[in-house]
């Protein structure tokens, strides 16, 4: 039996200008089971309908912001590509340094559930520098002692990207085929609607269970059918 929470979640969320910070703005909109506050270097681009608070602030004003957010969860979904970052230093920045940075702070302020969008392969002892990144990244956080951590591991987000990059519009055109003809160990490659991740991060900010958590793609999806419990259980009586 699930261990599950039917009170309004605090969820801050970093990286609400990304794809997928958008996407779960997006789907916060009309829900009665979360307050979403974004803390963020710059302007979020919100929705009709969106209620939620942004707390701007340079990255090293992070931790006051953090705190600030009151927050009982805090969602990373912070990241960039080596071709926007220009460097390997500059793309570790952000998607170690700036994380770990960001759930140390979460740490000292009291947020005891932390959920990473990290990357289907991470792995510290990969070969591969992105892999390499992300897996190492995964392995810092186990050691900061959140109540709860969720890593969720997707392959190829299906969404709006802006801005949009060929080979990824010719990746997602063909995702369905592709998702298909992965069977066994493979469907863990399957490509992810980033609606549905949000949906998943929604569903696991409700969760009550300690211990640390990794999601591939069958967990996210089964977590994604069950956002929507949540939803129902705070809504106010007709």
């Amino acid at each position: 039996m699930l261990k599950r929470t039917t009170s309004v979640r605090r969820v801050c969320l970093i990286g609400a200008t990304g794809l997928v910070g958008d996407s779960l703005i997006k789907v916060c909109v009309a829900r009665g089971d979360v307050r979403l506050v974004a803390v963020a270097r710059r302007e979020v681009a919100m929705p009709q309908g969106a209620r939620m608070e942004v707390l701007l602030a340079p990255s090293e004003g992070w931790p006051e912001a953090l705190a600030a957010s009151h927050a009982d969860v805090l969602v990373c979904a912070l990241g960039t590509t080596m071709r926007q970052a220009g460097s390997q230093e500059a793309f570790r920045a952000v998607d170690h340094d700036l994380v770990l940075a960001s759930a140390k702070s979460a740490r000292q302020a009291g947020i005891g559930h932390f959920i990473l969008v990290s990357s289907v392969g991470a792995d510290a002892a990969s070969n591969n520098f992105y892999l390499r990144t992300k897996g190492e990244t995964e392995a810092q956080l186990r050691k900061l002692g959140f109540d709860r951590l969720d890593v969720l591991r997707p392959s190829l987000l299906v969404g709006n990207r802006h801005p949009k990059r060929v080979l990824e519009q010719l990746a997602m055109l063909f995702a369905p085929v592709m998702n298909l003809l992965l069977h066994g160990n493979a469907r863990r490659f399957r490509a992810i609607r980033t609606s549905q991740l949000a949906e998943t991060i929604l569903a696991l900010a409700h969760e009550r269970a300690s211990g640390r958590f990794v999601h591939e793609y069958d967990a996210m999806r089964y977590a994604a059918k069950r956002s929507g419990d949540y939803a129902r259980a705070v809504a106010p009586a007709d």
